[in-house]
């Protein structure tokens, strides 16, 4: 084979692997082409359909989109995934912003007497230093209290107004807050003088998601259960240890207002 041989052999291969790709390319664009117009038929099947339908027709319109839109399949499948879950919780919260109210009834008995109990409750203040969520507690006035606890990975601030306390026997209050509220009453039972149950009795309504997922799953009770277990162990660790230094607030409120001073 001579150089001109050689050469017109050569630029026909050129010639004919750049059609080959030139086919390739058409070929692909014509499958792409039908591809996207399924997809936007689709898109508008299902835009249609999720007007009346339920979350997955509305997570199928998301992946549909995501697709559309240029996303791969895989995040296109966790917006699907996503929305199917969001729309899902939707449904079972209700869709609005006021939660389901829960009713969550907890006792536990403590091992010391009935006036120390209670004094120990009234210290506010130290809640932080043997609850677990709870980060801060300000006493704005005898019936006004100030909160902040932990809730996952973020914060909840909360202020609850004492409407009616009388020593030795019961604690009732009111609160609010952007993310729902919990309402209760804990009252003091002596059992024997050196033996008191404690109840409590809470009505919390969630509002945010991470709250009203935590109802869901009935999560606020476990933690109060484990919240008064921290309670009796302080008290029976600590307070017994030092009772003539546990100084409670012993005045007495009704309907919101002080009407007894210690």
């Amino acid at each position: 084979m001579n150089f001109r041989t050689g050469l017109a052999v050569g630029a026909g291969g050129y010639l004919a692997a750049r059609s080959a790709r030139r086919t390739g390319r058409r070929l692909v664009a014509r499958i792409v082409a039908r591809y996207e117009k399924r997809l936007e038929r689709s898109v508008r099947r299902l835009t249609a359909e999720a007007e009346h339908g339920g979350p997955l027709a509305r997570a199928a319109l998301a992946g549909a989109r995501a697709l559309y839109e240029g996303k791969s399949p895989a995040r296109a499948l966790l917006s699907a995934g996503w929305t199917a879950l969001k729309e899902t919780l939707a449904r079972l919260f209700g869709g609005g912003r006021r939660g389901k109210l829960t009713t969550i009834v907890e006792q536990i008995d403590v091992g010391a007497p009935r006036r120390l109990v209670y004094d120990q409750w009234t210290r506010f203040q130290d809640y932080p230093s043997f609850m677990k969520k709870v980060e801060s507690v300000e006493q704005a006035s005898e019936e006004k209290l100030n909160w902040k606890a932990r809730i996952f990975w973020s914060t909840r601030t909360w202020q609850s107004t004492i409407v009616e306390q009388i020593p030795d026997r019961h604690i009732v209050w009111r609160s609010k807050a952007r993310k729902g509220r919990v309402d209760g009453t804990v009252s003091f039972h002596e059992l024997t003088p050196n033996l008191t149950r404690v109840l409590l009795v809470l009505e919390y309504r969630p509002r945010g998601l991470f709250e009203r997922t935590g109802n869901l799953w009935r999560a606020q009770g476990r933690r109060v259960r484990l919240e008064l277990k921290h309670f009796r162990r302080h008290v029976m660790t600590r307070s017994l240890a030092r009772p003539g230094e546990v100084e409670g607030w012993r005045g007495e409120i009704r309907d919101g207002e002080v009407v007894t001073t210690p």
